[in-house]
């Protein structure tokens, strides 16, 4: 499955690389909105695991806008943040993530719930 991370943090990313990698996902990265939406483009990504703390534009508005386009909306969205607080397991949905998960990230529990969230989109 093609995976696309988008995080911000290189340890975080190193780790979800590692463990989708591992599990036999092809997996692209991004660091910041405007470098996904070109990755977007280029890899046509099945599944975005997508921080929502991200500088300069938030994860929350990538998601409004991929859900917004018909060709894109498609893609299954899965929301990571370190602050629930901030980014609610209910704002990610609203904006259109079809999951969500509370770092740190159980690597344990990653793959099944990538591809939970994958199988409920089907």
């Amino acid at each position: 499955m093609k995976v696309l991370v988008v995080e911000d943090e290189p340890t975080s990313m190193k780790l979800v690389r590692l463990v989708l990698s591992t599990d036999g996902h092809e997996v692209a990265e991004a660091e910041a909105v405007h470098a996904a939406v070109e990755e977007i483009r280029r890899s046509e990504p099945e599944v975005i695991l997508l921080d929502l703390a991200l500088p300069g534009i938030d994860g929350l508005t990538l998601a409004r806008a991929l859900k917004a386009d018909p060709a894109k909306r498609h893609i299954v969205i899965i929301a990571m943040t370190a602050f629930p607080e901030r980014f609610s397991r209910e704002a990610a949905l609203a904006a259109g993530c079809d999951a969500f998960i509370i770092k740190p990230i159980d690597t344990r529990k990653l793959t099944g719930q990538v591809t939970s969230a994958v199988e409920k989109q089907k």
